[in-house]
């Protein structure tokens, strides 16, 4: 039998605007055609759901109890309908991945070269995110999968940690620092450090492990993206805290040096969907990354 799934979307406007009028106008239709909607559904399920005036509208002891189910209904139609556009958007072979820009400026790049060269005709798109934004992109389906630093605790999906990426220190070739092979992170209280924002993952693990460390570090500089920090390093402006996973793209005028006591490092995971199957192409992509995404540090 078929359900009148446009009477229920009817029904729910009205129950929550308390207006025939108004739900009309919503649902851009007119108040007859709203009329003739909840007729077909009362029709349907056999029991009157509204009671109405000439002034007022009311749901009956029935229709208040259907309003959650009636709702429920028509959240899964609109996933239903969101999964197929999915599969329409990949089926040609297009992708749409999100990821945090640090991931951008490192081994990825060199990923997708490969992808790009086994796929030639796919095409791929990158959303560039926060950490939390990935999250949302991959749930909100705007993105397969997602690479992010921060695993998140969430039961619809699926996370899967591929690497730790460790904070290293970046400096000038001529800074005190430059020559040394490791720093504790307690040093660098006699130096201008550069860091990320407050709202950065990558800040907010740090402090996080300093602070149950003991340890304070001074920042002089606070920049939100990685190609500003590494500018003012190269300018001698400070000690740049950054991840390792960009050492593949290191100017030639700046060094490396890694941190410890403690050894701080981020987690890079790749997220999707839990329970839903990777288009073809997707697929493709998401074992090139879970294979090369591996130990950090120059590639070859």
């Amino acid at each position: 039998m078929k359900h009148p799934i446009d009477g229920v979307e009817a029904f729910i406007q009205i129950a929550e605007l308390g207006s025939f009028n108004k739900a009309a106008e919503k649902l851009h239709v007119t108040q007859t055609g709203l009329t003739r909607r909840i007729q077909r559904l009362e029709s349907h399920v056999g029991l009157k759901l509204l009671d109405r005036t000439t002034r007022t509208v009311a749901l009956t002891s029935i229709g208040r109890e259907f309003l959650p189910e009636a709702k429920r209904m028509v959240d899964e139609v609109d996933r239903s309908f969101d999964r197929l556009k999915t599969i329409s958007r990949f089926s040609t072979g297009d992708i749409a991945i999100a990821s945090v820009p640090s991931l951008m400026y490192g081994r990825l790049p060199r990923i997708l070269r490969t992808y790009a060269a086994q796929h030639p005709h796919n095409r791929v798109e990158i959303l560039d995110r926060t950490s939390i934004l990935v999250i949302e992109a991959v749930r909100r389906r705007q993105a397969e999968f997602g690479l992010h630093v921060q695993p998140p605790n969430q039961p619809d999906l699926h996370n899967e940690i591929l690497v730790r990426d460790p904070f290293v220190a970046y400096c000038r070739n001529d800074h005190p620092l430059a020559a040394r092979p490791a720093i504790a992170w307690a040093e660098l209280a006699d130096f201008d450090l550069i860091t990320l924002g407050g709202s950065s993952g990558n800040r907010l693990l740090m402090e996080a492990q300093l602070a149950r460390s003991g340890i304070d570090v001074r920042t002089k500089f606070v920049v939100e993206y990685f190609s500003s920090a590494i500018g003012l390093a190269s300018e001698g402006l400070g000690v740049a805290i950054l991840v390792a996973s960009i050492v593949e793209n290191l100017r030639p005028d700046l060094a490396q040096i890694p941190l410890v006591d403690p050894v701080i490092d981020r987690p890079v995971s790749v997220i999707r969907r839990r329970g839903e199957t990777l288009t073809p192409a997707a697929q493709a992509l998401y074992n090139l990354i879970a294979r090369d995404l591996g130990p950090l540090g120059p590639g070859p």
